[in-house]
């Protein structure tokens, strides 16, 4: 965002050559000869245009143009769904709202930014403070994206970066030849020109150094740990194997920004072999990428035209250093290719094809098929982007989309199978889990998530092997310790099923669903003190647990511990005054307490809330039938019978009632 601002709209963020602070210093020893501040701006201001020209079309037709464009690229997901990473992130985010309101008071900053520099630029005549404005400024959006984004430090990047080569007016060449020379006069090579250049150079430093500590300190005072299949390359043992495919996986970034066609939302876990000998015929990419940089390099820093150099280094340098956290030189990331880490260095290749196309229209004659070329580049783009779009809409196309991308990626597969689990196509789902744990032998969460769906289907023998072989892949696998119980104790194995919950405990401490069928194991063993201390667990590590809740009082009642449970039922609605199955629960407890009054109400709420449970309609006849309330007992065991008329509960109780009327309607007669 901050770079399509410096580019389509750079006096937009313009900050005066000096500030305050320099200039009550240097007082007028250092004002010798210098314009007023109007011509100054002026001069910086068509030295701006010169480097990146503006629009051809008037200020308000160009707006409109990029407004329309927009609008038609991203206009299919206006309204989809939170896919993928979406979900953790957003939906299951405790601190998104944190999270949103930070990006609502980025946005605030920019708009003040602008604001602030549309101010300063009527205001010329004044020696503003809008330079040291606009770098904390520029510190605290990185500061905010850092601690809320993953690639937010390159805001700052990217605006010191516009800060040197166009405010600074820095002229590489002359400035690497004196280096080379050793020649100490730096200041005409444009370095210093800009009075407050260093200064702000220096906040932006700082700023960046304390940005980082924050994070650092927030991930946990070290690095994130990631696996193999994560990023396969930085594994290698040989460093010429993870050389040769860091530079592999630059090309095809690079390939990424100039045809956006195979587009992934994962690119992990097989989806790029590696490289593993200089035969390999993908080598020729990393020659083609490298021939071009060090070509682009050459003329940005040789070419005898000023205005080319330049806009070269601009362009170049917002292609690369934008890019360089995602490069591996640093530090090891989680991801080969990651199409998000390409938004702030597309800034750059614009420019670049721009310029280039620039350049080729002035020397050649078909200036008309160059521009046919462009618009053809611009309608395709526009075009994939529409596409790109209406696939983000949900997972199910997000995920089949990268289908034929890279069909070797487990997880790829893992994830259609996850979604058409969660949409209740199991047999479906089955086929996509066997295939990513194909690809992918040591993939403990499709094993996981496969051993579930088999349990559920009752395959109780397979089911225990792809789970016994998960915690054996990853002994600390939490998850897959507690499933691995779950179809111990369907199997009868009562003892393992406890050690493995056991252990599931141990790895994840605060495991309130481990707690749960812990509770539930013990219930089946008759070991109900047991049982009631590791619902009571749950329900402290989740007190919205409603299943723990729930079994907590079925069981209070069928021990015929009335009072507890119906302090345990009462304790549960406060924290859960809307579950239906816990109104049903305390409802039949007060019922057996002859609270007539109050169970009704219960029932009634519980069946507003569920009006089709016959069994809330069974109990409810049964609470009239004692309650000598014989008419509404008639109809709620009618109403049961005609939602489940297999009831035989209910069925027994209905003809006790019609025998009990019967016999009363003799008597009347």
């Amino acid at each position: 965002m901050i770079v399509s601002r410096a580019l389509g709209a750079p006096r937009e963020e313009q900050p005066t050559q000096v500030s305050t602070c320099w200039v009550s210093s240097q007082h007028n020893a250092g004002a010798r000869g210098r314009r007023p501040a109007v011509f100054r701006m002026a001069e910086w201001d068509a030295d701006l245009e010169h480097i990146i020209p503006s629009s051809l079309l008037p200020p308000l037709w160009a707006k409109l143009l990029v407004g329309f464009v927009s609008l038609v690229c991203f206009a299919r997901s206006y309204d989809g769904d939170f896919v993928f990473d979406d979900s953790e992130a957003i939906i299951n985010n405790k601190v998104a709202a944190v999270v949103g309101c930070a990006d609502l008071l980025a946005a605030l900053f920019f708009l003040l930014s602008f604001l602030g520099y549309c101010k300063a630029l009527r205001e010329t005549n004044k020696e503003g403070t809008h330079s040291t404005f606009w770098v904390l400024l520029s510190i605290l959006l990185g500061a905010v994206a850092m601690l809320c984004k993953e690639q937010g430090i390159t805001v700052l990047g990217l605006n010191a970066v516009f800060d040197i080569l166009v405010i600074g007016k820095l002229n590489v060449l002359e400035m690497v030849r004196k280096v080379l020379h050793k020649d100490r006069s730096l200041e005409n090579a444009g370095v210093l020109r800009s009075e407050g250049l260093l200064f702000r150079m220096s906040l932006l430093a700082l700023g960046g150094s304390g940005v980082l500590y924050v994070r650092w300190k927030i991930m946990g005072t070290g690095p994130p740990s990631f696996t193999e299949v994560d990023n396969p390359a930085s594994f290698a043992s040989s460093v010429l194997v993870r050389a040769i495919n860091y530079n592999y996986y630059y090309s095809l970034n690079a390939w990424l920004l100039l045809c956006p066609w195979w587009l992934c939302f994962d690119w992990s876990m097989g989806c790029i072999p590696l490289i593993k000998s200089v035969g390999d015929w993908r080598v020729i990419a990393l020659a083609a990428l490298w021939f071009c940089l060090i070509g682009l390099i050459c003329q940005a820093l040789c070419s005898e035209d000023s205005h080319k150099r330049r806009i070269l280094t601009l362009g170049l340098g917002f292609l690369i250093i934008p890019f360089l956290p995602a490069s591996n030189l640093f530090f090891r990331v989680g991801f080969v290719v990651a199409e998000r880490v390409l938004y702030l260095p597309s800034a750059g290749y614009c420019m670049l094809l721009t310029f280039g196309c620039g350049v080729l229209s002035k020397h050649t004659k078909k200036k008309k098929l160059i521009a046919a070329f462009v618009l053809g580049i611009l309608c395709i783009n526009t075009l994939r982007c529409v596409i790109r779009s209406g696939q983000w809409r949900n997972e199910e196309q997000l995920f089949r989309s990268a289908l034929s991308v890279c069909p070797l990626n487990a997880k790829v597969h893992y994830n259609v199978g996850k979604n058409l689990a969660d949409n209740g196509n199991q047999t479906a789902a089955i086929r996509y889990y066997r295939e990513a744990v194909r690809l992918n032998p040591k993939y403990v969460h499709a094993m996981n998530n496969l051993g579930n769906i088999l349990k559920e289907r009752n395959e109780l023998q397979e089911a225990e092997e792809l789970l016994s072989l998960a915690v054996q892949i990853q002994p600390d696998f939490a998850a897959a310790w507690m499933n691995l119980g779950i179809v111990q104790n369907s199997l009868k194995r009562f003892q393992a099923a406890e050690q493995s919950y056991r252990t599931a405990i141990k790895h994840r401490r605060k495991y309130p669903d481990c707690y749960y069928n812990l509770g539930r194991l013990y219930a089946d063993l008759n070991r109900h003190v047991d049982a009631l201390n590791a619902w009571r667990n749950a329900t402290v590590l989740k007190p919205g647990h409603s299943l723990a809740w729930n079994n907590m009082l079925i069981l209070l009642d069928n021990t015929g511990n009335l009072a507890e449970a119906e302090a345990v039922g009462r304790q549960a609605l406060e924290l859960i005054p809307n579950d239906h199955s816990l109104m049903f629960s305390l409802a039949n407890v007060l019922g057996k307490s002859q609270k007539y009054k109050e169970s009704e109400a219960l029932f009634l709420k519980a069946i507003k809330a569920h009006p089709n449970a016959a069994s809330y309609h069974g109990n409810l006849a049964v609470l009239y039938h004692r309650w000598g309330q014989l008419d509404l007992a008639k109809k709620h065991y009618e109403i049961s019978l005609r939602l489940d008329p297999k009831a035989s509960g209910t069925k027994e109780n209905y003809d006790l009632l019609r025998r009990k009327l019967e016999q009363m309607q003799k008597r009347n007669v």
